[in-house]
């Protein structure tokens, strides 16, 4: 099929794919399309659950395997009802080299089983800011430890927070003993 037909029956199946996999790579162009419409879909089957005639017969009309019907009322609607935001997900994907580029894009619908395309970076301890904070903590540490066991072997009177940090190092260097057990 050519002319827009073809690209409706093209948007058709873009759509089912989605319902069914959860999570597809295709062309950017055609993705951002088809986010559109699946939006659309699952927003209406929200609003007017599966007893309303039109929205039946939109998904219907989009859904070309009819067993995903069934997925969409009884298992996305109940996923999405809740959500504040969209209900899709759309990344660009990378570059393929060597080859002919032509732009792509991941387009998946939000909970799916899938694990997440983008790494979780806020608690990774090898990022620049994270090793230059240990680095600084450590530091800190031992000129606090120093100038304390200075005082200790001077045997200079003692302030309240230095005292705390005094009673650390002495628990360090002090093995304790093993409770009693009854």
């Amino acid at each position: 099929m050519d002319g827009p037909e073809g690209r409706l029956d093209k948007l058709r199946k873009t759509v089912t794919a989605l319902v069914k996999h959860e999570r597809i790579e295709l062309n950017y162009q055609r993705a951002d399309e088809a986010r559109g419409y699946a939006e659309r879909l699952i927003s209406d089957a929200i609003r007017h659950g599966d007893c309303h005639k039109p929205t039946m017969e939109m998904a219907d009309f989009w859904l070309l395997e009819k067993q995903l019907v069934h997925k969409l009322f009884k298992v996305l609607v109940p996923r999405f009802e809740e959500y504040k935001v969209s209900a899709t997900r759309m990344y660009k994907a990378p570059k393929e080299y060597p080859g002919w580029y032509r732009k792509r894009a991941v387009l998946e619908l939000r909970g799916n089983p899938y694990p997440s395309l983008l790494p979780n970076q806020s608690n990774n301890r090898n990022l620049l800011h994270n090793v230059l904070m240990d680095e600084a903590k450590k530091d800190y540490r031992r000129e606090k430890y120093a100038e304390i066991a200075g005082q200790i072997g001077n045997d200079a009177p003692l302030d309240a927070g230095q005292m705390v940090a005094g009673e650390v190092i002495a628990s360090k260097e002090q093995p304790k003993a093993p409770k009693e057990q009854v």
